[in-house]
């Protein structure tokens, strides 16, 4: 169940920095960021419990990790519990800070193979060479793999993904 405003996942806390408390956070949302406009991330310390904690300050460490000063969390050990938790934020300033071709833009497009709609991306799961993305088929979760022989092509406008999908895999799950 997610809450009534919808949230994007955008990423995870990886490590501490320094003695003041910085953590950092490994993003998907393809390109150098500072979060500008964003008042607070929302750090799930527990499965579909989203707290805001507000940001004192964030500097790009490259295009895929922020170091960020969280309010309230002045040490090292203070940092340590948001270790590997995950980060999301409210979907309207996720969709305004992501890259168009970052693979969470692809959320709430429809994928397709041969013509027939088989579901809309409701997760992509970025792995190092492929993308996998979620959809509900019958009531069923389905992982389709993105990758250069299941893509067909990305269409933008329409918020379709066309995929060749390789011969009994949706059978795995239905």
């Amino acid at each position: 169940m997610h809450p009534i405003q919808p949230y994007i996942h955008i990423g995870k806390v990886v490590a501490t920095f320094g003695t003041n408390g910085q953590v950092l956070v490994q993003h998907a949302l393809g390109k150098k960021t500072t979060l500008k406009g964003i008042k607070a991330l929302f750090i799930e310390q527990q499965k579909n419990s989203y707290l805001p904690y507000f940001i004192e300050q964030v500097k790009a460490k490259n295009e895929q990790e922020i170091w960020v000063q969280l309010e309230g969390v002045p040490t090292k050990e203070a940092a340590q519990r948001f270790l590997n938790k995950n980060v999301w934020l409210p979907e309207a300033e996720a969709l305004a800070l992501m890259s168009a071709n970052a693979p969470i833009a692809l959320l709430g497009y429809k994928v397709v193979e041969d013509d027939k709609v088989l579901g809309i991306i409701e997760e992509v799961i970025e792995q190092p060479h492929q993308v996998l993305v979620q959809i509900s088929i019958e009531g069923k979760e389905v992982l389709v793999p993105l990758h250069e022989e299941t893509l067909l092509k990305i269409d933008r406008k329409k918020k379709e993904v066309w995929v060749k999908l390789p011969e009994g895999l949706l059978a795995i799950y239905l």
